[in-house]
């Protein structure tokens, strides 16, 4: 039997689309293996996936268990004012500047928080939850196959709407808010298509320890 590691990740992933065509998906993660660190999915107008990564370790753990045409490492800041709902956040990424603000508890959210959290991290309780999701909310699934023979389950514990949301990329502003559309293709699941905050922990297992400490080959790695 192959060995395999588990690693969680806890805190919050946002999604957004704008009228340009781009779509943003921010990881904020307060627990991890390697401390908190935050990281931005990019999928451009013209479908070039792009990550933009905080160090070597992100850069290569994420690009190995999603799908990028480019990894950019540059310093990725979060800035959060409140919490929860009218919580404003400032998302700074080297071309990259959002700001956005969160809205109401979505109904889903309220159901969400009435899962014990021990309950919910499970990979059996992600087998139920998903012959739910993707029926729910088309696109979210709660478990799938990552890259490089990677198991990914997601837990989610709150989502609250975005209701305002302004970015711009190399100072050009991309747009007015949109649903998430199409879907990003980043990997197995797509976030809401509304746009929306999660709160939850992903939990990846890995097959074989080596493949977190030793450096993969990423697609454009600058």
């Amino acid at each position: 039997m192959t060995s395999s590691i588990r690693h969680r990740f806890t805190g919050h992933i946002a999604g957004v689309g704008t009228s340009s065509g781009t779509r943003l998906v921010l990881g904020c993660w307060s627990h991890t293996p390697q401390g908190p660190f935050a990281d931005v999915m990019v999928a451009h107008p013209d479908g070039r996936r792009e990550l933009l990564a905080p160090n070597d370790w992100v850069a290569h753990f994420v690009s190995d268990t999603y799908t990028f045409d480019t990894v950019t490492r540059v310093p990725v800041n979060v800035q959060r004012t409140g919490f929860s709902r009218a919580s404003r956040w400032t998302v700074t990424a080297g071309p990259l500047t959002w700001h956005f603000s969160v809205g109401p508890r979505a109904p889903l959210g309220y159901l969400l928080q009435t899962v014990p959290r021990p309950i919910s991290t499970s990979l059996t309780f992600a087998r139920l939850t998903d012959q739910v999701a993707h029926r729910v909310m088309p696109g979210v699934r709660t478990l799938g196959t990552a890259g490089n023979d990677r198991t990914e389950w997601y837990a989610a514990y709150d989502l609250h709407t975005i209701t305002h949301s302004r970015a711009t990329w190399d100072d050009q502003d991309l747009g007015r808010l949109t649903d998430m559309t199409p879907a990003p293709d980043f990997g197995f699941s797509s976030t809401p298509r509304r746009p929306s905050l999660t709160a939850l922990t992903s939990t990846v297992r890995v097959p074989d320890a080596a493949a977190v400490t030793s450096p993969a080959r990423t697609p454009e790695l600058g």
